[in-house]
């Protein structure tokens, strides 16, 4: 009984702790495309202006990632 309970206990926080990481990375990955989204499409050359617009492929699901996180953040505070 006690191993099932300590391998349920490891399992849950191994879990836990690797979402909580999964969103912090997600997040941070998120504003450092963001920052370089806006460093790109403000310069002049053509290169970095298109940089800037294929960006959004990766940015697009990250702000969705986003959301969810939050959702799920949201209703965790509103149990």
């Amino acid at each position: 009984m006690i191993s099932t309970v300590t391998t349920t206990t490891v399992s849950t926080v191994t879990t836990v702790t690797f979402a909580a990481s999964f969103a912090l990375v997600s997040v941070v990955v998120l504003f450092a495309l963001l920052l370089q989204k806006e460093v790109a499409t403000s310069a002049e050359s053509p290169r970095l202006k298109a940089l800037g617009r294929a960006l959004n492929v990766a940015i697009v699901p990250l702000l969705l990632t986003f959301a969810v996180i939050l959702v799920a953040k949201v209703a965790q505070l509103l149990r």
